[in-house]
């Protein structure tokens, strides 16, 4: 049978290293592999292998055309496929801000599925350092945790996507206050992804996770978004709308809505992109914009056999007509967001009703100040 894999991923390495040592005691003879990225600016990752009592070994790893993120993929996989006979759990111990995705999905592959099967996938967070760490607007590389030479990205967002993805989430150090604000937090953030403590671990020995399900929860087109919600001083809003946006007037609006809410994220479309389903993503104050493909309202329907069930079904319960599954789905968290300010301001940005009225002929001719982030992500 397949060994169990586990993944524990998170920014911060205390609680992830709490994490690990606590599945290592609580399952005699597993393993965790470790690259350590800490000097992967300089060439170097070094993979070390440990038990419950100490490291066993440890190797250099060489950079595939200065490639770490390769480096890391391509060794990880054929140690766990070496190590998986001798052990009742491997647990992989990703770098501070390696995102899980990529390597869940490197994992649960078909020619590794016969001897390894991802179970688990966890983020650990330190309940005192993770609802500041939501707000910093500071690259990786400020703060020395960069992934390689010439990572660009922010801590922040990183963190986001960390929080998104995993099957679970572990909250670890803090006082009760802080731990109760993280709870808080992470209850508008990832709803639907249950909580644990290094104390309260969930099994990870059990049926293997599917990665497809996992990317179909955060990516743009099928993403499970939060609901309204409201904590205390933390609010969640939900806005939707079926009719177009003007480029220009929802650009003029970005600053105001990036900087008064933490987290938001969705899917959207412009007057002059009516084919392209526009992926929303913003946190401590950045925001990008991207094209995550086309509306399948702008497919001919012979195509949509060649999309995801999970992209037909979402599709399906967002379509109405005119316009298809096009539909404006946005969602806002922060501390004290006014929610009937926040839709006001974005039901300005939409067309009018006389706007609408002219047609996408007319609206090609919009000012688009958005055309020059669509190609490659960008902060606005």
């Amino acid at each position: 049978m397949a060994t169990p894999v586990v993944l524990v991923a998170g920014l911060h390495a205390t609680a992830r290293t709490a994490t690990v040592d606590r599945l290592l005691a609580r399952h005699p003879g597993s393993l965790a592999v470790h690259h350590d990225l800490g000097e992967a600016t300089r060439g170097r990752v070094r993979r070390g292998v440990r038990d419950s009592r100490g490291v066993l070994d440890t190797a250099d790893v060489r950079l595939t055309h200065g490639c770490v993120t390769c480096a890391v993929r391509e060794d990880l996989l054929p140690q766990l496929v070496r190590l998986a006979p001798g052990a009742p759990l491997l647990i992989v111990d990703l770098w501070d801000s390696v995102e899980p995705r990529s390597v869940a999905e490197a994992v649960d592959c078909a020619e590794a599925r016969q001897t390894l099967r991802l179970t688990a996938v966890l983020t650990a967070v330190d309940a005192a350092a993770m609802p500041d760490d939501l707000t910093r607007g500071e690259r990786l590389a400020e703060i020395g945790k960069p992934a390689a030479g010439g990572d660009q990205r922010y801590l922040a967002d990183v963190l986001a996507r960390q929080l998104e993805y995993p099957t679970g989430l572990v909250l670890h150090g803090g006082d009760e206050d802080d731990r109760e604000l993280s709870r808080r937090v992470l209850a508008h953030l990832a709803p639907v992804t249950p909580l644990h403590t290094t104390g309260s671990l969930p099994p990870v020995t059990g049926a293997a996770v599917c990665t497809a399900e996992l990317a179909a929860r955060v990516d743009p087109a099928t993403a499970q978004l939060p609901c309204d919600a409201r904590t205390d001083e933390i609010v969640t809003t939900v806005w939707r709308s079926r009719r177009p946006l003007h480029p220009a007037r929802l650009f003029e609006a970005v600053d105001e809505l990036v900087t008064e809410s933490v987290r938001s994220r969705g899917r959207f479309w412009l007057a002059t992109r009516p084919g392209q389903l526009l992926a929303w993503d913003a946190v401590a104050g950045l925001v990008s914009a991207e094209d995550a493909g086309p509306w399948l309202a702008a497919l001919p329907e012979a195509a949509w056999d060649l999309v995801s069930p999970a992209r037909r079904l979402t599709a399906s319960l967002d379509w109405a007509g005119p316009y298809g599954d096009r539909v404006q789905h946005l969602v806002f968290t922060g501390p004290d967001l006014d929610p009937a300010r926040f839709h006001a301001l974005l039901d300005s940005c939409l067309l009018t009703a006389e706007e609408e009225a002219a047609g996408p002929d007319v609206w090609a001719g919009y000012d688009d100040p958005f055309a020059p982030l669509l190609n490659v992500k960008e902060n606005v």
